[in-house]
């Protein structure tokens, strides 16, 4: 898997009295493609724990140019797309 973002904590192994990080945007529809869904099922992996990433703008493996636009797109003012990329053992997914 690629480096991970050091204040990343995956969902499983949280203490329940830790409160959940607060979401950077409305996550409006939410779905998953069939095939990533069994790839990272076959990872042992939960496509929550790639959303939540996301929502807290954990941007993963994206270039800084990417990053830099899924910045200026938390701008109310400038509502566009949010994506990220994320790397695990070999395996790429997107969260759009």
């Amino acid at each position: 898997m690629g480096e991970r973002n050091p204040k990343h904590r995956e969902a499983e192994g949280r203490p329940e009295n830790e409160p959940l990080p607060k979401a950077r945007f409305d996550m409006g529809q939410i779905a998953v493609t069939a095939g990533a869904d069994i790839t990272l099922a076959q990872l042992e992996r939960h496509p929550v724990q790639l959303l939540a990433r996301h929502v807290q703008g954990d941007w993963g493996d994206l270039v800084e140019h990417d990053r830099e636009l899924n910045d200026q797109a938390l701008n109310p003012n400038f509502p566009t797309r949010l994506f990220s990329r994320y790397e695990i053992d070999d395996e790429i997914f997107y969260v759009i």
